[in-house]
């Protein structure tokens, strides 16, 4: 049985209550295909086993506040994020759940982390003095003086980037236990590489060996966390929680073989994000007619071009010129001429049916009609990774975020509905 055709994406928003889109090219964000992944991802770590989504980079380009707050009613334990104001947009929106900063921030920060219960995290011996500093100033040097600074410590297990050695733990921590206005939280790794079992025996083995020293120095182990992404789907250890990243959003890691993984889960992780545009022109172009600027295409046959609003300033490429392909009445056209910051080209002479027009939707990233324009596709044209495909979609887009029921709520850059 055929599904029946989408409306347009005006009577789409108008049908929910939603305002216009202030211009014709858009993210849409499924917060069902969003709840089901995290659902699979839990089913994996075990149901007991908390989960901290990583909402950072706005959510991986999906949106930050908007997904963390659909990941709150679906039941995340908290959430993860990178840098101390992406923390604090949080709180400003109204997230309750905790919030890990999984990456040193300024000391100057402190006491407000403190005040709004988020959570850092330490692994540089000198960057530790004046944070430790700043939470004793804050508490005056009195237990009571309000709610201790919940820090974490990193460990420095073999990524070469950040943490503590595990030889050094012991001593960072007996510094933390006993400074004034702050409360040890947490103890935490990430792994190099899920994919090579040796190398990931070998993380996981000095982090144990972390784990023993501080028990050996009388030191009580806070919870710990390890698994991001591709440790819960190659089974690491969860330890006291998991920290799912790209996954949550339907896109596998991309050095994971899905032939190595449990069919049954990865078959349903659904993406989250498509990108979708309607033309500001179509117009009919004679041969030997130049597309875009340069320009690195010209028409070799009288040629129908649809114009889309959205280029390198929306994080869609310049290196996607000439490569990459669209989708449109469920057909692939090829992308022509240089992709300029507000607008790329499509090549449609070939599309079957009545000339394609303005009022026709154009599928850059997604599924149309039994097709589909996966992150993947686009990470190999440009000779990256699909974390940099969704991450770079710019928030000058217009992000439509829908369920079941048609949809739910609209961000632009003056607005938010719904």
């Amino acid at each position: 049985m055929t599904a029946a055709p989408r409306p347009s994406i005006a009577a789409w928003l108008a049908t929910a209550g939603l305002p216009p889109l202030p211009r014709t090219a858009w993210l849409e964000l499924d917060l069902d295909a969003l709840g089901s992944n995290l659902a699979a991802i839990r089913e994996l770590a075990g149901a007991s086993i908390p989960a901290y989504p990583v909402v950072k980079a706005n959510a991986y380009g999906h949106g930050a506040l908007e997904i963390s707050r659909a990941l709150e009613a679906a039941g995340a334990s908290g959430f993860c994020v990178a840098a101390a104001d992406e923390a604090a947009a949080l709180r400003d929106g109204g997230i309750t759940r905790p919030i890990h900063v999984l990456f040193p921030a300024p000391a100057t920060f402190t006491i407000e982390a403190a005040r709004r219960g988020i959570t850092l995290s330490a692994g540089d011996v000198d960057a530790l003095g004046p944070l430790l500093d700043a939470a004793a100033a804050a508490a005056g040097g009195r237990a009571s003086a309000g709610p201790p600074l919940e820090l974490e410590l990193e460990i420095e297990t073999g990524l070469g980037r950040g943490g503590f050695a595990p030889a050094a733990i012991a001593g960072v921590a007996r510094r933390v236990t006993t400074a004034p206005g702050v409360r040890l939280a947490g103890l935490w790794t990430h792994l190099q590489a899920t994919e090579d079992a040796e190398r990931t025996a070998d993380q996981l083995a000095r982090f144990e060996t972390a784990t023993t020293m501080l028990r050996d120095a009388g030191v009580p182990v806070p919870p710990r966390h390890v698994a991001a992404s591709g440790g819960v789907l190659t089974d690491v250890a969860p330890y006291e929680g998991i920290r799912p990243g790209l996954a949550l959003y339907g896109i596998l890691p991309d050095e994971l073989d899905p032939a190595r993984l449990r069919a049954d889960i990865v078959a349903r992780f659904r993406p989250v994000m498509s990108l979708r545009a309607q033309p500001v022109r179509v117009a009919d172009l004679p041969a030997g007619h130049g597309v875009s600027y340069g320009p690195t295409f010209t028409t070799q046959r009288p040629s129908r071009i649809a114009t889309l609003p959205l280029g390198y300033g929306d994080g869609y490429p310049r290196s996607l010129s000439n490569r990459a392909q669209a989708l449109v009445r469920g057909r692939r056209v090829p992308l022509v001429g240089n992709i300029a910051m507000d607008a790329l080209m499509a090549d449609v002479t070939d599309v079957p049916g009545p000339p394609v027009t303005i009022a026709d939707e154009f599928t850059l990233l997604g599924a149309q009609d039994g097709d589909r324009i996966p992150a993947e596709e686009l990470a190999r044209l440009r000779t990256t990774n699909t974390w940099e495909v969704v991450t770079g979609m710019s928030g000058r887009l217009p992000r439509v975020y829908h369920a079941a029921s048609g949809p739910v709520g609209l961000r632009t850059l003056t607005s938010r509905g719904g």
